[in-house]
């Protein structure tokens, strides 16, 4: 894509385009960091172990939930 033929309107629609998918990719990140250092105590095998993966489902279940919440709140601010 060759941003110099966009007009100012596709262009910011393509810059908020982008924001979002580097909001959704840090969450990602952030989630997987956080989920994986709580709930893999010790040193995975070829396949989480049920107590592990019921771990991760609720964490990120509750990560997701929280960050809706979050960003809810501030949209209610604005």
């Amino acid at each position: 894509m060759d941003l110099s033929d966009l007009n100012t309107a596709e262009m910011q629609k393509f810059y908020s385009e982008e924001q979002q998918r580097a909001m959704v990719n840090e969450m990602v990140a952030k989630l997987t960091s956080e989920c994986w250092d709580k709930c893999i105590t010790g040193t995975p095998g070829n396949k989480f172990s049920s107590s592990e993966s019921n771990c991760l489902s609720n964490c990120a279940h509750r990560y997701l939930e929280m960050s809706m919440l979050i960003m809810k709140r501030f949209q209610s601010m604005q």
